[in-house]
Parts: structure tokens; sequence; C-alpha cells
């Protein structure tokens, strides 16, 4: 590990709100991506008559519990299920018994329901459990936030490196693109296109995508701009390395430190985009498990304010978690900061 290394690692410790929530942060994803052992209305694990089962992986029949049972995929949340296991062996459930989208039974008043013991965030207006709605679109609000993030800046990063190095004709013509593509309207674009087809996830990546890599553009333009006539750049044209090389080794670190502090922020609104698509109903799929449906839920169920409660605590916490984060990075590659 390099000194320069060393001091940035001890400077983003040194931000406690930050590492703090890059620790809640991780801990909170960890467990999101292993959603179907944690929110399930599978069995993680059942031994029935001496037999090892794993429904959490496996799709079994209910006549694989007895004869009494048609050969159609098993329903674990039927008591009769329920009872052929229990009189022939033992199962282990995940601690939240309800996939995301699973009916809760046996409420005791209509949907949405208020927080119980056995839903400890309510219910939806359509009796499935909130809180393996928030684990699950969690997730997929992450994962998504991550993969365009991280597509969209490698592009942002390839085009701003091209304007800035080549500059002239080449910038002049690729800054007037860019003024006339980000001035399309999205929104109506994808009214548009959802017109035409179902926007699914990775649809809606991808039209993101068209959009989003112009975020770090102007960024990686600029350290280009002032990296591509430096001294150490001037003479390694002169000893005749191609501009590729010159453009990774010399000029793009420098770069990359002012737009890694910008990658937090970039995640952030990533969430936030989706999150809107899906609450003006532009979004996934219905009946997907999405943070931005629950807020649209919380708005069409006044009289169930813990359906608007859990969706701001949710997004408001995961946005706030990614702030801290990127104060806490931006601290870290601040030359000026000393420990």
């Amino acid at each position: 590990m390099t000194p320069l290394t060393a001091r940035r690692i001890a400077a983003f410790r040194a931000n406690r709100r930050g590492s703090w929530s890059a620790l809640i942060f991780l801990a909170l994803f960890c467990i999101c991506l292993c959603a179907e052992f944690v929110a399930n209305d599978r069995p993680l694990l059942i031994r029935f008559d001496g037999h090892w089962m794993f429904p959490v992986l496996t799709d079994y029949s209910e006549d694989a519990f007895g004869t009494d049972f048609l050969p159609t995929q098993a329903d674990y949340g039927d008591p009769d299920v329920q009872a052929a296991i229990a009189r022939h062996g033992w199962a282990i459930w995940p601690a939240i018994p309800y996939a995301y989208d699973t009916t809760v039974r046996g409420l005791d008043r209509p949907a949405p329901s208020p927080p119980s013991w056995h839903d400890p965030l309510g219910t939806d207006d359509q009796a499935r459990d909130v809180l393996a709605r928030v684990i699950y679109g969690f997730r997929i609000s992450v994962l998504s936030g991550f993969s365009l993030t991280i597509v969209a800046s490698a592009v942002g990063i390839a085009a701003g490196a091209i304007q800035g190095y080549r500059g002239g004709l080449t910038d002049l013509l690729f800054q007037r693109f860019i003024e006339i593509w980000s001035g399309m309207p999205q929104l109506y674009l994808l009214i548009i296109l959802g017109s035409v087809i179902v926007p699914g996830f990775w649809v809606l990546l991808l039209f993101l995508l068209a959009f989003s890599w112009m975020n770090l553009t102007g960024v990686v333009r600029a350290e280009f701009l002032r990296g591509r006539n430096l001294e150490y750049v001037r003479a390694a044209r002169a000893l005749g390395v191609s501009d590729l090389a010159i453009m990774a080794r010399h000029i793009l670190p420098n770069a990359l430190v002012a737009t890694l502090t910008f990658l937090p922020f970039t995640l952030s609104g990533s969430v936030t985009v989706l999150a809107s698509l899906d609450f003006l109903g532009f979004g996934l799929p219905p009946g997907s498990p999405s943070l931005g449906e629950l807020v649209s839920q919380g708005k069409n169920n006044l009289q169930a304010p813990w359906l608007g409660l859990a969706s701001f605590v949710v997004l408001g916490g995961v946005l706030s978690l990614l702030i801290f984060i990127g104060e806490a990075v931006r601290d870290a590659f601040d030359p000026r900061k000393t420990l």
C-alpha cells in the first residue's frame, strides 16, 4: 500500500459519519443481496421422511409430501402441506415468511393492515408484506443504481477524455451534441417508449444510460484539457508514446481523483431516478418490488400512514447514507485535508 493510499484511507476513517454510514450501507446491502434467504414464502430447509429438501433453491411438487396432493408446485403456505411436513419431519423458515409477492393470509382487517408482530411494517393494499417488499425493492434500487452509475461513468469518462485530449473541432462538435442531447425531453420519450413496449429492468437501464453518461463528462473534459499541456505529457508525446497510453497512464489517474468524489452522489441520483419513474408508473412492470411503487401506495392510501412513513424512512435513509459516504470520499481525495 502506497503512502498516498494509506493517507486517503485514514482520511476516510477520520470522517466518522461517513465511515459509519459506509458500514451500515454495506451491512444492509449484504442482507438484501440474500433477500431470498431472509424473506421468502418457502422454507430454507425441510427434513421429510429422512430426506433433505431445499425449497428455497429447488421447486418441489405437492405430491412429494404425500399421495393426497396433486402434482402441482407446492404451496408451503397451505395448512395441509404444513401439517404433512410437521407429521413426517420439520422445516426451517426464513426470518420473514413472505416473499415480495406473497399474499398474507388470515388478516383480521381489510388490507392495507397496520403493523403487527407478524407484519412489522404492515401490509399494502394488496395484502402483501411491506417489509418483504422493502427488502427486495432496496436490492433492485441499489443494484440498478450501481449498474447505471458504473456503466454511465465509464461511458462519460471515455467521452470526456476524448473531448479534452483531442480538443479543437472534436471538442466543439462533441459539446454541441451534448447540448442538444441533454435538452431532449426524457419523460416524454419514456412515455412514448412505454406505449410501444413494456419497460423492464434492462430496458429502463439502457434508456437511463442514454442520458446519464453526460454527468461526468464535463469534469473529465476539464481535467484532460488541463493535463494535455503539462510538461510530462508533452515529454511522453515527444518520446513517441501512443495517445491511448498517455490518456490512460498519465492523465486519467489525475482525472479520476475528481471523478471518484462524484460517484456516491451519482449513485444516489440513480436510485432516485428509478424510484421516481416507478412512482409515476413508467418504471418496472406492475407487481415488481419497488420503493417508488411503495411511495405511490402511500399517496393512494392516506388512511394507511405506515405505507408513506416506511417509504420515506427507507428512501431518506438510503440517500442520506450515500451522501455521507460521498462526503467522506471527497475528504479522502482532497489534497488539502490533513490528519
